[in-house]
This record gives C-alpha cells, structure tokens and sequence, in this order.
C-alpha cells in the first residue's frame, strides 16, 4: 500500500496548521509546550472555537455534526493537535460516549446530548472502574436496579479522571445480578452528577495532583430513559467505547512533540562539560525511540486505511497493537526528558548558574514522567491488550 500522502492531504494539513496557528492563545499553547495544568474554562473556551469551526466533533457522522472527512483527514487532525500542541476535544464526551449514544442511543438521547456534547455543554466523565473491577472490568459490583419509571444506584467507582469538573458520568452497572456470565447482566447509563446520593472524592496520585477521583453512588434516582441501547447489553458498549479509546492512547502526534522537546533540550543541558545529545547512550536511546514511533505511526496508518473493515460498531482489534506501542513510547519518551534534565528536575533547587532556557518549567518533566506510569493500565492494561491480540488477530 502507498503510506505516502496526496497533495490534497498535504494541504489539509497545512490548514489545520494555520488554523491552530491562528485560534490557539498563545497562553493555552505555552502551558501545554510546558507540561502545565490547563484550567477548565481556557480548555472549554478552545474547544468552542472548535465546535464553532466545525472541528470539535470531526468524526462524528455528518448528521450529527461531523465533518465527513476522510480517515486520513481525521489522522492529520488528531496529529496536528498533539504535535501544535493544543487541548484534543474531550475524550470522554467526542470520542467516548458520544460515539456511543449516536451508534446504539434513541432519538431522544441523540437530540438532547450530542449537540451538548460537541459544544462542552455538559462535561462528561468515565464511571467504569471500580476498587475490584479495573483490568477485570466484569467483576464491577455497582447495581441499578429498576423502580418503577426510575433506576436506583448504589456502589462505587473509582480513578474516575476529571470528575471534579464533570456534570455528567456515564456508568456500567450491574442490572442482572443472578446472570450466568459476568460480563453479561450489565447495563449502560447516564447520569446526572448533581443528583442527590452522589459524592465525588479526589485522589492524590503520585505526581502531586488530583486528576482521578472515587465517585460513591447512596441511593441515586435516575430516569429509566437515560438506559443506552438495550438492558444487559452495556458489555458489548463498553468493548466499543473501549476499542475507540485505545486507538486513541496511541498519541503519535504527542509522543513526536516530545521528541522534538526532548532534543531541544538535550542540545542545551550538558553533561560532564558536553551536551547530553553528545552521548552515545542516550543518541542510541532516542534513536530507538524514534524508529519505533515511526513503526507505530505507520501501524496506525495501516489501521486508518482500513477503517470500516470490521462494521461502524466493531472497530479494529488491531488498536490493541497501537495501545500496547503507543503506552511504551510515552513512558519512554517521558523516561528521556527525565534523563536529560537529570537534577534540574528538582523542585527545590534553582540552578542560577545554568545557562538552560525557561528552567522553572523543567520541573514539570518529573511530575509527567509518575503519571505517565498510568498509560499502560487505563484503556485496559497491557496484559488484556495482548489476550485480545492472541484471541483476535492471531486466532490463537
């Protein structure tokens, strides 16, 4: 297959640029160049100028708001927000739930949340998780149980990321609790975060801050409508969303930006009175990193090429394989800036005698590289991406 792309591709992407080149502040660029926490309403702020352009929502059927561009096209735009870089649309909402809600929703739910969706009317949440279903996700203990014109929740989920922020979560919860298999008996709902019986709990993780929360359900009301497709059918919802999200974590786009970072600075530390970029090690350590991210982007393109090939709701198992590559190449690209930047990344110390540019961000890096330990699990972990890959493509 020909992997090269078209001038009309090439175009494409030179408009996306100068779209972004002219939309994004310079302030959210800057933050994001430097690691650092961009708020809540300068991430919906962007995102609405998206939505305004019509971008926010690019692959989403047309119908619903999309852009009908081509797989290509949508490849080109996801890379180019990374590698700018600027805030991508929130995943939860464009590429999780929404997908979800236009592929098995009603009408109803499909006319009252996807516009509120693409327009960050409602921020959304994952409500998957629980403190004895992570990697193991059928083993969720968190009930629905139907009363009269209403369902009624209790349980827990956990490492819910951004829920501090979000209106809405949608949930797996257990509505056929004497079902044969525990992956079926599960349904998939919405709900409503400012409903009473709800209580949202931040966790401090590892890296200093308060991304992922436990969220504790007491007896929450929530309308029968707000059941997405089927009852007891929310596990095969669940492995959609899923496969969607793990073709996303494959981040070429974020991992080239690294690189070009991680160069940037290593022609600018140095290390036993030369450059880090000097050393051999690290020349032969970046160099791996660089030619396996370019055999992941070309998996990718692979992947692309052949969207649609399983059906609009089965994407390709293959996304397990970009998962599992594109988690590696993001620890390892964060375990290289954490290299090169060696003791600058101390918080503590200022190095007044160094000659290294915009040294106060640098600290940044140390706090990436604990959090990025996550990629590897969220998604579903590394381990169950290979199951997947042994039971699916291989036909082991």
């Amino acid at each position: 297959m020909d992997l090269a792309f078209t001038n009309e591709e090439q175009a494409f992407r030179e408009e996306v640029r100068q779209f972004l080149c002219d939309n994004v502040a310079p302030e959210i660029r800057r933050k994001m160049v430097e690691g650092r926490h961009v708020p809540k309403a300068e991430m919906v702020t962007w995102w609405r100028i998206l939505n305004k352009k019509g971008w926010a929502v690019s692959h989403w059927p047309e119908e619903y708001g999309g852009t009908g561009w081509t797989a290509v096209q949508h490849y080109i735009f996801k890379e180019e927000l990374q590698m700018y870089p600027a805030p991508t649309p929130l995943a939860f909402g464009v590429s999780m739930v929404g997908p979800v809600i236009y592929t098995f929703g009603d009408e109803a739910q499909k006319k009252y949340y996807l516009p509120r969706i693409a327009n960050v009317d409602d921020w959304w949440c994952q409500g998957f998780s629980e403190p004895g279903a992570g990697s193991d996700l059928a083993s969720l203990k968190t009930k629905a149980k139907r009363k009269d014109d209403k369902w009624i929740i209790n349980g827990q989920k956990t490492w819910t990321t951004l829920a501090q922020y979000a209106d809405k979560i949608f949930c797996l919860c257990r509505t056929d609790p004497t079902a044969a298999k525990k992956q079926t008996g599960i349904s998939f709902i919405l709900i409503d975060l400012n409903s009473k019986g709800i209580t949202v709990r931040p966790i401090q993780t590892i890296d200093g801050g308060y991304e992922i929360n436990e969220v504790f359900f007491d007896e929450v009301e929530v309308p029968v409508e707000n059941l997405v497709g089927e009852e007891n059918k929310g596990w095969d919802y669940a492995k959609f969303l899923l496969a969607n999200e793990r073709t996303g974590i494959a981040r070429v786009g974020l991992s080239k930006e690294r690189i070009r970072c991680i160069k940037e600075l290593a022609l600018k530390v140095e290390s036993r009175g030369r450059p880090v970029i000097e050393n051999p090690s690290f020349r032969e350590k970046l160099a791996v990193c660089e030619i396996e991210l370019k055999a992941l982007e070309l998996t990718q393109l692979r992947v692309v090429a052949d969207e649609g090939k399983y059906g609009k709701d089965k994407p390709d198992p293959v996304s397990s394989m970009l998962k599992i590559k594109g988690s590696e190449i993001q620890q390892t690209t964060t375990e290289l800036l954490m290299e090169v930047i060696g003791p600058f990344a101390l918080p503590y110390d200022e190095h007044p005698e160094s000659s290294l540019e915009a040294m106060d961000w640098t600290v940044q890096i140390a706090p990436s590289y604990f959090n990025n330990r996550k990629v590897s699990i969220y998604g579903g972990s590394d381990e169950i991406q290979r199951n997947i890959i042994a039971r699916a493509v291989l036909g082991l």
